[in-house]
């Protein structure tokens, strides 16, 4: 198994409700929360530190931490939903999705949460995708789930509802963008219910949450992080699915397509994958083969949390004003990888990172994927 970000214990009863507040507060992300919770050692110390460290990065107004009160009311809210509320660290939490930078620190659960436990493929695609490619998908799905494969995907039209309908019987994973009781597409209702009954759906949106444009790319980046190879089928060259197979080589994880014709600008995206080196399917057995080789790196892309080994940061009282503005200064719009803000700086890693975490806190600044951070600038 893979080194990753999971803590070692699975929380107790005040650790969790205190992992679920430190989510839920105003600039916290997942990163962000891995962060914090390396540094303090758990979520309630977390809590306690966090408007000292907003005002050391320049937030004036008061950091917006929910109550517990709030945090029992969402639990109450899955429930009522039929979902279970699971914070990383707990048992049920995705081994494999535990594993990624930026893994979600709280996910919602409606099913059987022992496919998290089987060996997995996600199938991503064209949501306008091809009568043949529609039935290659199924097919494909239901031969993988014969062999005991779980198909993770995302529930949306075309390839995404091929794949989940030829694993139904087998084993199939659901990651929507919304909550877990949010049914989306509305002509997927029917499967929604029947992925909850006899599969899993997982969302990382709070139950109630309608899905929005931008909540679909770290939906995508939970698909790959579910699994140990994203397959796509058709993809054009600005489609989602491309997305998806991004995350999954940044998470070290394999990327496969299956070949399409250069005639149809649906296979664009996907015939560029195998250009690039994706592995080529045709049929179960390649994937299955593909597995079996161990193909999955034994070590993931980032040997902690934000790529630097061994980081203990530096106690807040010794980072002067110039060394924060120094690192400001550098952020804009466009996101930088961390790595080269410290070597701009010339400071060092555990200084850089705190001061970050502090502007993060702030709202001065945001994280982005693959370690890398922007400027956040607030409306004129």
């Amino acid at each position: 198994m893979a080194r990753g970000h999971q803590t070692s214990a699975a929380p107790d009863a005040t650790e969790r409700l205190a992992r679920l507040r430190l989510i839920r507060t105003e600039n916290v992300g997942p990163v962000t929360f891995q962060h914090l919770l390396s540094r303090f050692g758990s979520a309630q110390a977390a809590l306690e530190q966090l408007p000292d460290l907003a005002r050391r990065g320049g937030r004036r107004a008061k950091l917006k931490i929910p109550a517990s009160a709030d945090i029992e009311k969402e639990i109450a809210a899955n429930e009522q939903a039929g979902a279970r509320l699971l914070v990383i660290g707990e048992p049920d939490y995705p081994a494999m999705l535990a594993e990624i930078e930026g893994a979600p620190a709280a996910v919602s659960i409606l099913g059987h949460a022992h496919l998290f436990l089987e060996p997995s493929v996600s199938i991503v695609g064209a949501r306008n995708a091809s009568g043949n490619a529609v039935r290659f998908t199924e097919r494909l799905a239901r031969d993988l789930g014969a062999r005991g494969v779980v198909v993770v995907s995302g529930l949306a039209r075309g390839i995404d509802t091929a794949a989940h309908t030829g694993s139904l019987e087998t084993g199939t994973v659901a990651v929507v963008a919304g909550g877990a009781d949010v049914i989306y597409p509305p002509e997927n209702a029917a499967l929604h219910a029947r992925i909850a009954a006899e599969g899993a759906l997982i969302a990382e949106a709070p139950i109630g949450t309608r899905p929005l444009a931008r909540h679909f790319p770290a939906r995508n980046r939970i698909i790959a992080g579910m699994t140990r190879a994203t397959l796509v089928v058709e993809a054009a060259k600005r489609s989602g699915s491309l997305i998806t197979a991004r995350f999954a080589a940044d998470q070290g994880r394999e990327v496969c397509a299956v070949p399409g014709s250069p005639m149809d600008p649906r296979c664009a995206g996907s015939n560029g994958l195998l250009r690039d080196g994706a592995h080529l399917i045709e049929r179960a057995d390649d994937i299955l083969s593909m597995l079996l080789r161990g193909g999955v790196r034994e070590e993931p892309p980032f040997s902690d949390l934000f790529g630097i080994s061994g980081f203990s940061p530096q106690p807040v009282e010794e980072i002067d004003e110039k060394a924060r503005t120094q690192v400001l200064s550098i952020l804009d719009a466009t996101p930088l990888a961390v790595d080269e803000i410290i070597r701009q700086c010339q400071l060092s890693p555990p200084v850089v990172l705190t001061i970050l975490l502090e502007a993060e806190l702030a709202g001065e600044a945001e994280r982005h994927p693959g370690n890398r951070v922007a400027r956040r600038y607030s409306p004129p």
